[in-house]
């Protein structure tokens, strides 16, 4: 007879305190157990992207897997895996980076000059971070501050440069 671990007979299969065919209660779930399984549910295939790390534990592989698609059903059901892309974007937009000088550099007077965010532009962001402005020339816009890689259809709307000089969507 060949053993295939993955099919036990019931009548080979013991009993262990806190599973369906034991008569003890279940117990709570904690680092004891000589089962876990742990997730790692990133929101973009960079590091910078939210990651959320949950992990069970059970006492049989099958009470783990259970309780390891209960928490993800209920991550999602509650909103956490929501509210915790919310909370990243917010963290972001509070610890932004200097900004770096961006398009093709210019020489004039000697020196190297880099296109940089004139001081009239002012600060502003989305839910994705600080906004990227571009001028050109004849135009100036506040671009959503999304990663690279995230599709048109998920940024913010660009925020185009008026008569007056404030920046609207239009």
């Amino acid at each position: 007879m060949t053993y295939n671990p993955f099919d036990p007979a019931p009548s080979e299969t013991p009993a262990v305190p806190g599973t369906v065919n034991s008569e003890v209660p279940a117990a709570v779930a904690a680092a004891p157990n000589p089962f876990k399984i742990g997730f790692t549910l990133k929101a973009s295939d960079k590091f910078s992207g939210e990651w959320l790390t949950p992990a069970v534990y059970g006492a049989t592989a099958v009470e783990t897997a259970e309780r390891g698609r209960d928490l993800l059903v209920a991550m999602q059901d509650v909103g956490l895996i929501d509210l915790t892309a919310k909370a990243a974007g917010y963290m972001r937009a509070q610890h932004i980076a200097p900004e770096t000088p961006k398009g093709q550099p210019k020489f004039a007077g000697g020196k190297v000059q880099h296109q940089t965010t004139p001081a009239d532009a002012g600060e502003y962001i989305c839910e994705h971070g600080r906004r990227n402005f571009k001028d050109g020339g004849t135009w100036a816009a506040q671009f959503c501050g999304a990663p690279q890689g995230v599709q048109k259809s998920d940024q913010c709307p660009p925020l185009w440069r008026q008569k007056d000089g404030s920046y609207r969507a239009k």
